[in-house]
C-alpha cells in the first residue's frame, strides 16, 4: 500500500497486522519497521505473500517485478504537498494553468505506481484507489482506464484475482 500521509501508514499497519498475522502474511512497513527501505523492499521482494506498506519512497524507484507484487492500494490521489518549493513551481512551471499543474504531478504518481505493478510482459496485478473523490480525469491517464467500484467489490475482486494465482 502506499500513503500520501505517514500517521495513516502506522494507524493502518496497527489496524491490519493481526488480520494479516492469522493469514500467516508477513506485514512490512516504512515508518514502522527498523529496517531501511532498501531492506524493506528487498525482504518484500523475497516473500511473494507479504504485504508493504510505504509512502513516495517506496513508489519511487522501486523495481519487483514478478508474482511479489500483485496488489498496489493507494489510500488518496497523491498531490502535491503545498509546500513553498511547490507553490514557487506552480507559478513558474504551470503556463498559466495552476490546476493542470497539481493534476499532472499527480497523474504522474499514479502512473508511477502503475508501473511498479506492472514491469514484465507476464506480470498481472490489482490497482486499486480508495479515494471515491478522485477525478477522472487523472484515472484517464493510466494504461488501463480503471473502473469505479465500490469497496466491498474491490475486496471481492481482489480477493478472487489472488486466489487465483
Amino acid at each position: 500500500g502506499l500513503f500520501t500521509a505517514i500517521r495513516r501508514l502506522r494507524e493502518v499497519a496497527r489496524i491490519i497486522a493481526p488480520s494479516l498475522e492469522g493469514f500467516g502474511i508477513p506485514l512490512y512497513a516504512q515508518h514502522v519497521d527498523a529496517m531501511d527501505n532498501a531492506t524493506l523492499v528487498d525482504v518484500f521482494r523475497a516473500e511473494e505473500n507479504s504485504c508493504l506498506l510505504g509512502t513516495d519512497a517506496m513508489r519511487d524507484g522501486v523495481d519487483v517485478p514478478g508474482r511479489s507484487l500483485r496488489l498496489l492500494v493507494y489510500d488518496r490521489v497523491p498531490w502535491p504537498r503545498p509546500t513553498i518549493l511547490h507553490r514557487e513551481r506552480r507559478i513558474h512551471l504551470s503556463e498559466g494553468d495552476p490546476k493542470g499543474y497539481d493534476d499532472a504531478q499527480a497523474r504522474h504518481k499514479l502512473r508511477q505506481g502503475f508501473g511498479r505493478l506492472i514491469r514484465r510482459g507476464d506480470d498481472r496485478g490489482v490497482f486499486v484507489l480508495l479515494d471515491k473523490s478522485a477525478p477522472s480525469r487523472l484515472l484517464a491517464g493510466l494504461p488501463v482506464v480503471p473502473r469505479r467500484v465500490t469497496l466491498r467489490e474491490a475486496l471481492e475482486e481482489t480477493r478472487g484475482f489472488l486466489a487465483s494465482g
